[in-house]
């Protein structure tokens, strides 16, 4: 037969307190937002096998596959500057600039 202090003893083992557990998930929390961390997912310009390209004097973007060359008015990103995730560094700046046919940055018109 068992003592009631084995019992007790291995009934609570392994468990916390809620206010442990509450306490726990507002440190990751609070944690994660200095950090800068967030459960965002980032979505790739392309997908694999694919390379981006943009309009030439035009806003607009597009995938190419690996190995093929960018249809007429469509241009690679200038090396260096080419955007990976949406809404990256360099997504963003394309977002206001596009090529010239000379190959040369521009400023899209206001609205384009």
């Amino acid at each position: 037969m068992r003592s009631s202090s084995m019992t007790r003893g291995r009934t609570g083992a392994g468990r916390r307190p809620a206010g442990a557990v509450a306490a726990l998930a507002v440190a990751v929390s609070a944690l994660a937002l200095l950090t800068g961390c967030s459960l965002q997912i980032e979505e790739a310009s392309c997908g694999g096998g694919e390379y981006p390209v943009l309009a030439v004097n035009s806003s607009g973007s597009d995938c190419v596959p690996d190995g093929e060359e960018p249809a007429d008015g469509w241009a690679r990103y200038p090396e260096g500057k080419v955007p990976e995730k949406v809404g990256d560094k360099w997504d963003v700046y394309w977002s206001t600039r596009t090529l010239d046919e000379n190959g040369d940055i521009v400023t899209l018109p206001e609205g384009q």
